[in-house]
């Protein structure tokens, strides 16, 4: 399989945010107003103006030790994107892939008409947003437009630590390989999440609810989405989660 992936290694994250700073940058995205609710994570959530964001979550260890821990959340451009078939079920066009590079891309197309869908309803790690004044749905897009040139995602370039990397697919399939055998000398528990159906491959030293409960999602769940179509009411996560992992659905 060809195109280009990303390596996430977040036991080297520090989150200094640069990444989060350098996609606003970039993408010419405007500040958000928040407030502060007891955590340094800001904003608290993804959305049409914040289309990549460090998550911040603290978990004990199996000693009891605190662990503070961080999680550069984007899309995970799917190797099968179910966004792109059902996003164009409702609008023809509103998400393509790049050929090249894989890149999942949702494009001017994507205007649909607010609580016609929502964000998990598409996308099993409920990644993309919707502009609430324009009904336009937005996410990561892999700096295409960068990567065309020659040039790195910006996230990417802008990283200091060595957490975020960017090539070919092969490539960082043998870093992440590489690099998780390393890890797991010290930390058995380490793994690779969802590394054969997604480009942006992340390397866990703990349990994923640890991180965020969509940092993982199993290729059933995407299934799921593609072969229905059709989810519980959007009051009731719990329930589609339970559905897409074939069990029975709640009422």
């Amino acid at each position: 399989m060809s195109g280009k992936s990303f390596f996430v290694d977040l036991t080297l994250c520090t989150a200094c945010r640069g990444c989060q700073v350098a996609c606003k940058q970039w993408k010419k995205l405007p500040a958000e107003q928040t407030r502060n609710v007891g955590s340094h994570q800001n904003p608290q959530d993804l959305s049409s103006k914040t289309i990549r964001l460090v998550r911040f979550n603290e978990a004990r260890d199996e000693k009891g030790k605190l662990n503070w821990l961080f999680f550069p959340e984007q899309c995970r451009h799917c190797i099968e994107p179910p966004c792109k078939y059902v996003a164009n079920m409702y609008k023809p066009g509103s998400v393509i892939q790049d050929p090249k590079t894989g890149a999942v891309v949702m494009t001017d197309k994507a205007v649909i008409r607010k609580g016609k869908l929502e964000s998990w309803e598409m996308c099993p790690y409920n990644v993309p947003r919707q502009d609430p004044a324009t009904g336009l749905w937005s996410k990561c897009d892999m700096c295409l437009d960068r990567v065309e040139m020659g040039m790195l995602p910006a996230c990417v370039q802008s990283c200091p630590t060595g957490t975020m990397n960017f090539g070919d697919r092969a490539d960082m399939l043998k870093m992440a390989y590489d690099r998780l055998a390393e890890v797991q000398k010290t930390k058995p528990n380490a793994f690779l999440a969802d590394p054969e159906d997604v480009r942006v491959i992340y390397l866990c030293e703990t349990a994923p609810e640890n991180y965020h409960e969509t940092l993982l999602a199993s290729a059933e769940q995407r299934k799921t989405i593609m072969a229905n179509k059709a989810t519980p009411p959007k009051s009731s996560r719990r329930s589609f989660l339970t559905a897409a992992l074939g069990k029975k659905n709640e009422a």
